[in-house]
């Protein structure tokens, strides 16, 4: 799966960013994409030495050597963030989440302006099913690096878990303004979209199953399902629930045109009119109905 993708999982967090191999040394890594660790105090060359052993074991999958290396560095006096967050890294890898947790935890009490360990972070505490806190890391983590896909991804996964549709909406809007030219991202977004809409419609039936917005909903199913007939029917309960509703007599209407019914139709539109006087969509129907009016039978 590609960063662009929502991050599904831990697995795909850190796979994604080992560049968090990466991520966590920046400041030896200069392939590094995160923001946050130029700022810690450079490691003594002998331990640095020791921690790029350890970075590369990490990247080779060698898990039992990195472990090592960086667990030595900091007994060792290198006690800094990126070192906490690849020991993080180690164990997040390994499953245990836990153990990352504190290291991500170290890291970020360190260097609070370090993004790379409140994702990872974020992500630990998803794999817990911890929602709002990961929520919490993963906003901390945008706030200071907005511009990070992978940041931003994760959130939406975070969002869309604790039936946030709104904000995996926003996530993936500001997905798109930084990258407009990929489709990935606009799919993404039209998927947000129609989950944030499913989302309403149950909203609107448990706040109230008599709305003529449900009546509206299932009305306007059927009628994609060519059932016609129960779609007219549904469509007047929703204009008895509320006669003042937009729409309603326009989508009766048009099925009435359809049907060949133009008296039912044009009674429907001059209905919607009263309603919505400047209704594009009725005054174009209007028209139409009268144009066939005045054709020669």
């Amino acid at each position: 799966m590609s960063e662009k993708r929502i991050c599904r999982s831990t697995q795909h967090c850190w796979s994604a960013a080992l560049g968090l191999a990466g991520v966590a040394a920046l400041v030896f890594l200069p392939t590094a994409k995160l923001a946050g660790a130029q700022q810690a105090p450079p490691l003594p060359i002998p331990l640095e030495r020791l921690f790029m052993e350890g970075v590369e074991a990490q990247k080779a999958g060698q898990l039992d050597v990195a472990e090592r290396a960086f667990l030595q560095v900091l007994r060792q006096g290198g006690k800094v963030a990126f070192v906490h967050n690849n020991l993080g890294i180690v164990y997040q890898m390994r499953g245990d989440h836990s153990k990352a947790i504190a290291q991500f935890r170290e890291a970020v009490r360190l260097q609070p302006s370090y993004a790379a360990p409140h994702l990872l972070m974020g992500a630990s505490l998803l794999a817990l099913r911890k929602v709002p806190e990961a929520i919490g890391e993963l906003e901390r983590a945008a706030k200071l690096q907005p511009k990070e896909p992978l940041t931003r991804l994760q959130l939406a996964n975070a969002y869309e878990r604790a039936n946030n549709f709104r904000g995996v909406v926003e996530q993936f809007r500001a997905l798109r303004d930084l990258a407009p030219q990929e489709p990935e991202y606009a799919y993404q977004l039209g998927d947000a979209y129609l989950k944030l809409a499913g989302w309403c419609a149950r909203e609107i039936v448990r706040l109230n199953p008599r709305s003529a917005r449900v009546y509206q909903t299932l009305a306007e199913n059927y009628r994609v399902q060519g059932q016609l007939e129960r779609a007219i029917r549904i469509f007047q309960y929703a204009v008895q629930a509320d006669p003042q509703l937009p729409d309603i007599h326009l989508a009766l209407a048009e099925i009435y045109q359809e049907q060949g019914k133009p008296g039912e139709a044009r009674k429907e539109i001059e209905q919607e009119l009263v309603i919505v006087p400047e209704s594009v969509a009725a005054l174009a129907l209007k028209q139409k109905l009268e144009a066939a009016e005045r054709q020669p039978q």
